[in-house]
């Protein structure tokens, strides 16, 4: 079998403050620590159901933050970025039996994490078809889009719960809990085995269960926080609605990555 993982930080155990995301600051490799040792135990379980081909997609900022040597033997890594608009799912391909989401966060717009955001902190929002879309969202509708199953998230307890409403069959593990600024986490040591644990439940559930919905028709809005971003979203087919708004719809996923890509 074949896994996908792709791997954030800011859903990390116990992280609350942006300097813990932040390469080069003393809170950091902690947490880069801890986030490795995430993906390590989502990799082991997956291996214990019988994964034998896993690639690790690095997608934190410089995508340069997990520490490759304390990883399985089996794990094939993605470090930095592949410049195409797969982004945080470069690598990705149909023919994979699944795909994992370690670390990830709440979206802008939603209050369940201190660093909430979406891809970047410019925007209040990002909407797909009228739902707050986290960048789960966008990630899941790629996996979809090559058929690809979603089979477990792990990260704060906002996106998990997320996620469950709109798949209940998806394998969740809720590391922290979002509180204003502030967080509640469990204790590192028992994230690692909760996410160990679920990786193995979730290679072992049917694909067709864990799909994420895919549309047919795509309407995206975007909110930002400044009103000169707004009105400089050049890309075709994206129209001002807004003094800081912009919308655009497509029939095509990818058409909607392409976008994303230039106007985000």
């Amino acid at each position: 079998m074949k896994l996908f993982i792709s791997s954030d930080i800011e859903g990390t155990t116990g992280i609350t403050l942006w300097d813990e995301t932040t390469n080069g600051h003393s809170r950091y490799p902690y947490f880069q620590e801890q986030m490795t040792r995430e993906v390590a135990a989502a990799c082991e379980g997956a291996l214990a159901a019988g994964c034998d081909d896993i690639l690790v997609k690095d997608a934190h900022d410089s995508a340069c933050n997990l520490i490759p040597l304390k990883l399985p033997e089996e794990v094939r890594i993605f470090r930095g970025w592949g410049s195409d608009i797969m982004s945080m799912m470069a690598g990705l391909e149909r023919g994979y039996d699944g795909v994992f989401f370690t670390g990830y966060h709440s979206a802008a717009g939603m209050d369940t994490n201190p660093l909430s955001h979406t891809m970047n902190t410019r925007n209040n929002y990002v909407r797909i078809n009228g739902i707050i879309a986290p960048e789960l969202m966008i990630n899941s509708l790629t996996a979809a889009y090559l058929g690809v199953p979603v089979r477990l998230v792990t990260g704060d307890r906002g996106l998990c719960e997320w996620m469950q409403a709109i798949n209940p069959n998806v394998e969740t593990v809720a590391v922290s809990e979002g509180r204003g600024r502030g967080s509640i986490s469990i204790h590192p040591n028992k994230a690692v085995r909760l996410i160990r644990e679920a990786a193995e439940r979730a290679m072992k559930k049917d694909a067709a269960d864990c799909m994420f919905p895919l549309p047919e028709h795509f309407h995206v809005e975007i909110s930002f926080k400044d009103h000169y971003r707004a009105k400089g979203a050049s890309y075709p087919g994206v129209r001002q609605t807004g003094t800081i708004t912009v919308e655009y719809d497509a029939e095509d996923w990818m058409d909607v990555l392409r976008m994303l890509d230039n106007v985000l």
